[in-house]
C-alpha cells in the first residue's frame, strides 16, 4: 500500500570521511540489517553475523582512538551512525551502544599496557562486550551493588549475580563492577572478565515484550578467578568509572531513540499518503496532517538535543546533564512518535504486517535501559538545584 519512499536523513556532519561513513552504514543497514528485521526478531534470533560485519567493516569502535583499532570518530558522529542502525532494527543499535559502554572503562581508564593487549580485539577483533553493573536488587540504586571481588594473591575471585545484562550469556567479555571493599560507592572496583571464564554463565534470556532479539539475562560469576591486571582503574575507582560510562551511554540510548522514531514516521508517512479513505490519501485530513507534523518535531528536536550534548561531550566540556536530558526527551519522544503511528495505521498498525507494533514495543524498554527516565529526571534536578536535603 505505502508508495511513498521515505527520504534519509538529512544531516550535518563534520568531515567528507564522516558522510562517507553515513553511507557505508546505510548501504549495510538496507541490505543486512532491515530485509530480516521482522522474521528474526519475531523468532528471537541474535543477528551476531551482523556484528561480525559491523566489526570488520570498523564500526565497533568508532568513538576510539585508532591506535587500538578504533575509528577516531567524535561522538557527534559515532551517535548518528547509532541512530542509523536502531532505525534498521534496534537490537543492532542498542547493542553497538551496549558494545561501545563496555569497551569506555578500558579505553578511558586502563593502563597502556591494558590497552595495547586488550582494545584491538574488543574494537576491531570481532568481539562482543556486555556491561555488568545491575544486579537482582540493586538496579536504580547501583552503589548497593552486592557482587563481590576478593583479594587472592594475585588474583581476585568474583561471586555475585549481575542482571539484565544485554548479551548476557553471549558475550566475548564482560565490565564487571564488584564489591572489593566499604559499603557504598567508593567500594566498588571494575574488572574486565572474559565470556570464557571458569565458573561465569548466562541464565535463560529474560521473556520481553519486544527487543526479543537481543538477548538480556542475568550473569551469574561463581568463583570467578581473574589476576589483578584485569582490574580496571583504582581500587574503589568503579562506580565513578561506571557513572563516567552512563554519561556517554545515555547518549547512545538517546540516538537509538531517535532513529526508532524516525523508522516509525516514516512508516506512517509512506501509509498516510498511499491509503485512501473517502476518495483520496488519508494524509489529506488534517488530523493526520498535525499529528504527523508533531511527530517530525519532536524527532527533530531530540536530534538536536543529543547532537549538543555530544558536541559538549567532543569538546571536553561537561555534559553529564545534557546527556540526562537527551535521553529523557529522546526516548520519551520514541514511545509518543511509536504509539502514534500505531495510531495513524489504525487497525493494521495494530497487527504484524506492518512493523510499528514492534516499534512500540521496542519503545518502551529505552525509557527504562541505563537509567529510568524518573532517574534521569533527578540527575538534571540535582544539577539545577543541588543533592536533594535529607
Amino acid at each position: 500500500m505505502p508508495d511513498r519512499a521515505p527520504q534519509p536523513v538529512d544531516r550535518q556532519l563534520p568531515t567528507d570521511e564522516a558522510r562517507d561513513l553515513i553511507s557505508l552504514v546505510r548501504d549495510i543497514a538496507q541490505r543486512e540489517i532491515a530485509p530480516k528485521a521482522a522474521e528474526e526478531e519475531d523468532a528471537g534470533r541474535f543477528p551476531r553475523e551482523v556484528f561480525t560485519l559491523l566489526s570488520e567493516s570498523g564500526l565497533l569502535g568508532l568513538p576510539y582512538d585508532s591506535e587500538y583499532g578504533g575509528g577516531d570518530q567524535p561522538y557527534e558522529v559515532y551517535l548518528q551512525v547509532l541512530e542509523e542502525l536502531a532505525a534498521a532494527r534496534l537490537t543492532v543499535g542498542l547493542g553497538v551502544s551496549v558494545h561501545t559502554l563496555a569497551s569506555y572503562a578500558l579505553a578511558a581508564y586502563g593502563t597502556k599496557e591494558q590497552q595495547v593487549e586488550h582494545l584491538p580485539a574488543m574494537l576491531g577483533g570481532g568481539l562482543l562486550g556486555a556491561y555488568c553493573l545491575s544486579e537482582p536488587s540493586s538496579g536504580s540504586d547501583a552503589a548497593s551493588l552486592r557482587t563481590k571481588a576478593v583479594r587472592d594473591g594475585e588474583d581476585w575471585v568474583i561471586a555475585g549475580t549481575k542482571a539484565w545484562i544485554t548479551h548476557g550469556g553471549i558475550a566475548d567479555f564482560y565490565t564487571v563492577m564488584a564489591r572489593t571493599g566499604e559499603e557504598g560507592p567508593r567500594g566498588i572496583t571494575a574488572f574486565l572478565v572474559p565470556g570464557d571464564a571458569e565458573g561465569l554463565s548466562g541464565a535463560m534470556p529474560e521473556k520481553k515484550m519486544g527487543m526479543k532479539g537481543s538477548p538480556t539475562a542475568q550473569v551469574h560469576l561463581d568463583g570467578v578467578r581473574v589476576p589483578d591486571e584485569r582490574r580496571i582503574g583504582e581500587e574503589g575507582q568503579g562506580f565513578a568509572i561506571a557513572l563516567s560510562a552512563l554519561d556517554s551511554g545515555r547518549l547512545g540510548i538517546a540516538a537509538c531513540a531517535i532513529g526508532l522514531a524516525q523508522a516509525a514516521l516514516d512508516e506512517a508517512v509512506a501509509y498516510a499518503t498511499g491509503r485512501q479513505q473517502f476518495g483520496r490519501p488519508i494524509a489529506d485530513f488534517q488530523g493526520l496532517r498535525f499529528m504527523l507534523a508533531d511527530m517530525a518535531t519532536q524527532i527533530e528536536a531530540g536530534r538536536a538535543l543529543y547532537l549538543a550534548a555530544a558536541r559538549l561531550r567532543d569538546a571536553g566540556r561537561p555534559f553529564a546533564k545534557q546527556a540526562a536530558m537527551a535521553k529523557l526527551h529522546c526516548t520519551d519522544t520514541a514511545m509518543k512518535v511509536t504509539t502514534d503511528a500505531v495510531q495513524v495505521l489504525g487497525g493494521y498498525g495494530y497487527t504484524a504486517d506492518f512493523p510499528v507494533e514492534r516499534y512500540m514495543r521496542e519503545a518502551k524498554v529505552l525509557q527504562i535501559v541505563e537509567g529510568t527516565n524518573q532517574i534521569q529526571r533527578m540527575v538534571i534536578a540535582r544539577h539545577l538545584a543541588g543533592p536533594e536535603t535529607r
